[in-house]
């Protein structure tokens, strides 16, 4: 093709390696000068203004430079701009024309991975930023009965969230997510729980055999935080006659440590994960997860980091997102239509780390098989990010960010509004400030269920 590899090319995207094995991307001189290279072509684009704050930041620090150009800003400034990325991938996925295969081969958000990954290593990470991303360890501390009531009410209290403010730069006003008593993998109940006292048959007339195996890969935040939006996986599921259970053990996803730069952890965490769900996925299991960033952890970034390892590659292809999953049953014909009830006009917040890994709409188009149902997607990043969003110095950032999708909800009016992405509903709830509450789209499947 005369237009292979050039700028409004017809070829799709890829996405190369990371490549942290090749000590090139240790090196500090040659990281600084890749960021040189791609910093000029961003400054001579500008078509990412809009996105968050990273490239406001960088063109800011060239605008004010002596030169107007890349090479007035100071190397020591650089990291201004990698700390405002928080991974979100939509410059990658939706603006930039100089991905590959494009010869200028820009892939902007794992550079600025590679940069976190070398500020890390140096030891330049905040103890704060360390701690906030331990998901699991703090979820296994937090969620007990007393333990949980007292941070619960700790988040609550203006003296407590200024000393906390003061101590760790948690901003004050930052909405923190509760810890639930007793985390999902210890409720029995939920284990055990089968919404059909009664099998269904199949258009032939047989009892469905269970014949569609998943393990619920059940994340820190379903886990620890909001057990209910697992709860809704297993019961439409259940639903529809797929036999779901849980791995016998599973750690975070990595995706905390991972937009730290922390690739030990990141390494630690998939060989302690990536063997159970491999042996699920031998025994014909599909898995799944409700939180879109774990999701394209196991899809994307593992692969992309341990592109020869065989059990990462083979559990990537067998994982899926709740509703891409449903919507191959739909295409089997097997997916259970029969909805008690209507869910009127739905405003929907598309995930970021859905979005990458591009699957489509399927969670708008599930819900639009709801009769008298109209979906209206907001394609727009929420800017909380789990730890963006509460930090001190980047709160202000976050809360300017989903200003674009708060205000199509308030233009939308809608009977109900969510997000694949739960953090983002609660950021998006957060900021609307209607006291109308965010509910999850899986949620939303089983009040349509009457489940």
């Amino acid at each position: 093709m005369a237009n292979q590899g050039k700028e409004g090319g017809l070829d799709a995207p890829t996405r190369h390696p990371l490549g942290q094995n090749d000590p090139e991307f240790w090196d500090e001189k040659a990281l600084n000068k890749e960021l040189e290279r791609v910093y000029d072509i961003c400054h001579t684009c500008r078509r990412c203004v809009n996105l968050c704050n990273a490239f406001p930041t960088l063109f800011d620090l060239v605008d004010e430079s002596d030169t107007m150009e890349v090479d007035g800003v100071a190397i020591a400034d650089y990291s201004k701009v990698v700390d405002q990325c928080f991974l979100c991938d939509l410059c990658y996925l939706t603006k930039c024309p100089y991905v590959p295969p494009h010869e200028w081969n820009l892939d902007f958000p794992h550079l600025m991975l590679r940069a976190k990954a070398v500020k890390f290593k140096k030891g330049e990470t905040r103890y704060r930023d360390n701690l906030i991303t331990s998901t699991d360890l703090i979820g296994k501390v937090v969620s007990r009965p007393i333990v949980s009531s007292i941070v619960n009410g700790a988040n609550k209290s203006k003296l407590m969230r200024s000393a906390l403010e003061k101590t760790l730069a948690i901003h004050k006003d930052a909405v923190l997510p509760e810890y639930v008593s007793k985390p999902l993998l210890k409720n029995s109940a939920v284990i055990d729980y089968d919404p059909s006292a009664k099998s269904k048959k199949d258009e032939h007339g047989s009892a469905d055999n269970d014949s569609k195996k998943v393990t619920l890969f059940t994340t820190c935040y379903c886990n620890y935080n909001e057990p209910s939006i697992a709860e809704s996986v297993i019961k439409v599921f259940r639903h529809n006659n797929v036999h779901i259970e849980f791995a016998a053990k599973e750690h975070c996803c990595g995706m905390p440590k991972l937009e730290l730069g922390d690739l030990q952890s990141v390494t630690k965490l998939k060989e302690a994960n990536i063997p159970l769900l491999y042996d699920r996925v031998q025994s014909g299991h599909k898995i799944v997860a409700a939180v879109p960033s774990c999701v394209l952890m196991f899809k994307q970034e593992l692969p992309l980091l341990f592109p020869d390892d065989e059990r990462v590659q083979t559990v990537a292809k067998a994982f899926y997102d709740p509703f891409e999953f449903l919507h191959t049953l739909h295409k089997e014909g097997t997916l259970d239509t029969e909805f008690k009830n209507k869910l009127g006009n739905i405003s929907y917040h598309v995930a970021c780390h859905q979005r990458v890994q591009n699957i489509g709409p399927k969670t708008r188009q599930i819900l639009q098989l709801v009769p008298d149902t109209t979906v209206n997607s907001i394609e727009h990043c929420s800017g909380h990010d789990g730890t963006y969003g509460v930090k001190k110095e980047t709160f202000d950032h976050a809360n300017k960010i989903v200003r674009p999708i708060v205000r199509q909800i308030k233009q939308q009016n809608p009977d109900h509004y969510g997000s694949d992405c739960p953090i983002a509903g609660k950021h998006i709830e957060n900021n609307l400030e209607s006291g109308q509450k965010a509910i999850h789209p899986l949620d939303l499947l089983c009040l349509a269920y009457g489940i």
